[in-house]
């Protein structure tokens, strides 16, 4: 029997990684695309050859290639080459605040380069699943919108059609996105299209906060990573507006990666799904402090800014029931205390090296 294989973008980053491990612990032959965009996005802090090395010194069946996805002829001769089974495209840039002093970058690799992973895809074959990871600020801040109430830690959604968070029917129009959040409704538009129109096994996973032990988090992206690592440092961190009451749900890149592999045993074309921690999982900025605080016994050292990021959430929590319907296996395993716990444990590591 022939030996599956995967190919996935953005191979070093914190989804991308975990995906790596989970298919090549299980046999497949996984080929990482990474170019260490990161690096060139955010600094050394945001270098993620360290993941990239550890995942050749951990798996034998790992291959990685230093390849741009804005690369159009070299991603459809490589895919070519590859023969994959199945591809899962995590690579991005992620920041809102970057997108917006870099408009180029951000489109060409969010757009452009989830086209170039799609067409390359189908003039391979239109048989096999391809994933992407988009995001839930597809949606803008239309969630802004809604009947929002403010309570002690956190806001929270004031109508009970809202209490298990948006669904997937939720407007992507006429709102304010970011740059980023634009770049990444073009791929997430693209995504579907490619599906409906040449009849593909494609998926839209629009994530929320999506966390984990092997994230580079740095202040423009990483929510929870940033966060625990400033905690450990003694480093300030800054809330950018809402009092720091602004919510989000965190998943776990395992979670993501178990609902990924549900998908590639049973796709569907054109899917689209709230990829989050659910209600469940939600916390606030001081919330998480107040957590963390518990874990590692060190007060938050931070400041305010009364001007929050452009296109910002006050509150998104994923409602989880289509992903729950259509994949009634699959569920969140990994709660908040054990995603801090993690997280904090691989930082202390990191750092203390």
């Amino acid at each position: 029997m022939k030996q599956k294989r995967m190919v996935v973008t953005g191979s070093a980053g914190l989804i991308g990684s975990e995906v790596v491990s989970h298919f090549a612990t299980i046999g497949w032959h996984v080929v990482g695309i990474d170019n260490n965009m990161r690096a060139d996005f955010f600094g050394e802090s945001g270098d993620t050859r360290w993941n990239a090395s550890r995942l050749k010194t951990k798996f034998a069946n790992y291959e990685h290639c230093n390849v741009d996805i804005r690369s159009r002829k070299e991603i459809i001769e490589l895919i070519k080459t590859i023969e994959p089974t199945a591809i899962v495209h995590t690579a991005a840039q992620p920041s809102h605040d970057l997108a917006a002093s870099r408009p180029f970058d951000d489109f060409d690799v969010n757009a452009v380069g989830t086209l170039n992973m799609l067409e390359a895809t189908r003039l391979y074959s239109t048989e096999i699943p391809f994933v992407h990871m988009s995001t839930n600020k597809v949606y803008g801040d239309a969630p802004n919108k809604l009947n929002l109430v403010e309570l002690e830690t956190r806001w929270d959604y004031g109508d009970q059609q809202y209490f298990n968070g948006i669904k997937e029917t939720f407007t992507i129009d006429q709102s304010k996105h970011s740059i980023f959040g634009a770049s990444k409704v073009a791929a997430d538009v693209m995504v579907q299209e490619y599906g409906r129109y040449f009849d593909m096994a494609t998926c839209c996973l629009r994530g929320g906060c999506l966390t984990g032990p092997n994230h580079s988090g740095v202040e423009l992206h990483g929510f929870l990573s940033y966060l625990i690592k400033c905690n450990i440092t003694g480093k300030k961190y800054t809330i950018f507006g809402y009092k720091g009451k602004q919510v989000r749900d965190n998943i776990h890149s395992y979670d993501v990666t178990t609902f990924i592999e549900h998908f590639i045993n049973d796709p569907k074309c054109g899917g689209v799904y709230n990829l989050g921690g659910g209600r469940d999982n939600s916390v606030s900025i001081l919330e998480a402090f107040d957590l963390i605080t518990s874990i590692s016994g060190k007060k938050m050292v931070y400041e305010y800014s009364e001007k929050n990021r452009e296109g910002d959430h006050i509150c998104y929590i994923s409602d989880l029931e289509k992903m729950r319907e259509h994949y009634p296996q699959w569920n969140v395993t990994k709660d908040l205390n054990v995603t801090f716990e993690e997280i904090y444990k691989s930082w202390r590591s990191r750092i203390s090296k």
